[in-house]
């Protein structure tokens, strides 16, 4: 099964223009990420994907892989499917462009499961939420899942409900956006019409949820944290300062 990874990447984030090619520790955030992708034995080869030829130089300076696609994706998933229309590849790992903690065994958890079952479409990573600010957080992705570990929803807005128990006693999870699609899916995702919650929340996952289509969730014990602000750069910065990923790159 040939896998490959693609990493979305725009400089119009309506949060943090520039994204991308923001510093951590001295390098640009998306080589942080495509580096440490590289670095998974489930992975094959790996791409980043983008519109803006700023970030195009920068990932080519340091080696990477570029493929251009068009300014007109409001989904990174789009973009990811005109990104591999022309490419080889059977699994196709969506890495967002503001994971910069991301582990490659992370990756390989990720990929896993479609060894076993035939019949799985798309996996996201799910963590349990350690901390009750980031709960609160609209730029932290909440998902609940049913008996089978299969999405229900995924919301900006914290759920599931604290109002019997409180946070310390409630099991709430994040999406970590660490993305597997089986080549079909992908692009079936594409000829799916917008949904609506997909639209009010602006979470990729919606338009297979509310299609009827499953999200495997699949758990990861790495502590990571996506890059929203301008302090989550910071916090991130600090965190990684003693990860001993970076002495492999």
């Amino acid at each position: 099964m040939k896998t490959i990874a693609v990493i979305p990447a725009r400089m119009g984030s309506s949060r943090f223009p520039g994204k991308p090619v923001a510093k951590i520790l001295g390098r640009p955030m998306i080589e942080h990420i495509y580096k440490r992708v590289a670095m998974s034995q489930s992975i094959d080869a790996t791409y980043i994907a983008t519109c803006d030829e700023e970030i195009r130089d920068i990932a080519e300076g340091f080696g990477a892989r570029v493929i251009m696609t068009a300014d007109t994706h409001e989904r990174a998933s789009d973009r990811v499917a005109e990104a591999v229309t022309n490419l080889d590849a059977d699994l196709i790992v969506m890495v967002q462009g503001d994971e910069p903690m991301t582990h490659p065994n992370m990756v390989d958890t990720a990929v896993a499961p479609f060894k076993h079952d035939p019949q799985l479409g798309c996996v996201n990573l799910v963590k349990k939420i350690d901390h009750e600010a980031d709960y609160l957080d609209v730029n932290t992705i909440k998902v609940v899942m049913d008996q089978n570990g299969n999405a229900l929803y995924m919301s900006r807005r914290p759920i599931p409900t604290l109002a019997k128990n409180g946070f310390a006693n409630t099991a709430a999870y994040k999406q970590v956006c660490i993305i597997p699609f089986r080549r079909d899916l992908l692009f079936q995702y594409t000829r799916l019409t917008p949904t609506p919650l997909e639209q009010l929340e602006s979470i990729d996952m919606l338009r297979l949820l509310e299609h009827g289509l499953p999200v495997r969730m699949v758990h990861t014990e790495y502590n990571t944290q996506a890059v929203d602000t301008t302090a989550d750069l910071q916090r991130v910065e600090k965190l990684m300062a003693s990860d001993p990923l970076l002495s492999h790159y």
